[in-house]
């Protein structure tokens, strides 16, 4: 994969199962195979090739990445930590990966598999903790090899370990290669019970959004606020789901107070 193809398939992965994004990623790609070519699409283009992976703002913000890459980049992602998280949209670990991935430059790799198998098979623990800690990247940056392979190497293979292995919610313990070191199967895993934590989708203002974003998707001209308010029965919660849309720069108000995708 291209360095590119790397920054837009972590893009999508960000919240959403790799399943719904591996179709999604291939049509994207065959599109817009470079910063280049994305760049000289609309917002709206962008928004419908998006479809319903959700959070349809992480769209727009590689569609600004793109024009910040062939602007100040000349179309080839930077190459430094630095330059990479002051992209529109990149963040730690995102820059981290890319360096790693896309790069083969030690960087500390810090994904929810990765940190499961180290909270579980250094510090026994079934589960790592909401955020990142200065304590627990100093321990991770200590067990990354030294060189840039290696540590490339590293951060890939706990990756897939943590996605097939040491699983959130059904470990492979029997079969595990490095159980007899796990500090969390030796401590009789302790805080055992690691259901999945499930979020509430049905009737959130997220729902919402994702109808509104449907009706404009599909439609080929605006949408008035009526139009729209026939699809939800809670019009307040329905206007501040649309208000939400409009702040977020994806949906834009004509002069005559009607709704479409931005141009």
């Amino acid at each position: 994969m291209t360095a590119w193809q790397i920054l837009v398939s972590e893009i999508m992965l960000q919240q959403t199962p790799a399943e719904r994004v591996a179709p999604q990623f291939q049509a994207w790609i065959k599109r817009w195979p470079s910063a280049a070519a994305l760049a000289k699409a609309t917002p709206a283009d962008v928004i419908r090739q998006w479809d319903r992976l959700g959070y349809p703002n992480r769209a727009l913000r590689l569609h600004q990445t793109a024009h910040v890459i062939v602007r100040d980049f000349a179309g080839e992602l930077p190459r430094t930590y630095d330059e990479l998280v002051a992209l529109p949209g990149i963040g730690d670990y995102t820059a981290s990966a890319i360096l790693a991935f896309a790069h083969t430059k030690r960087s500390v790799v810090l994904d929810t598999n990765i940190r499961r198998v180290i909270m579980r098979v250094w510090n026994g623990q079934a589960r790592q903790p909401a955020s990142i800690s200065a304590l627990e990247r100093e321990f991770a940056d200590s067990l990354v090899p030294a060189s840039d392979k290696a540590a490339a190497l590293w951060s890939a293979a706990v990756m897939e370990f943590g996605a097939t292995v040491c699983t959130a919610t059904k470990p492979s313990c029997d079969s595990c290669i490095i159980a007899r070191e796990c500090a969390w199967r030796l401590a009789g895993y302790p805080a055992g019970d690691i259901k999945a934590r499930t979020q509430k989708f049905a009737g959130t203002d997220r729902q919402v959004r994702g109808i509104i974003m449907k009706a404009l998707r599909d439609s080929t001209s605006s949408v008035s606020q009526s139009e729209l308010r026939t699809l939800w029965s809670d019009h307040q919660q329905l206007d501040r789901a649309l208000d939400g849309l409009v702040a977020d720069g994806l949906v834009d108000v004509t002069r005559a107070g009607r709704y479409r995708l931005p141009r």
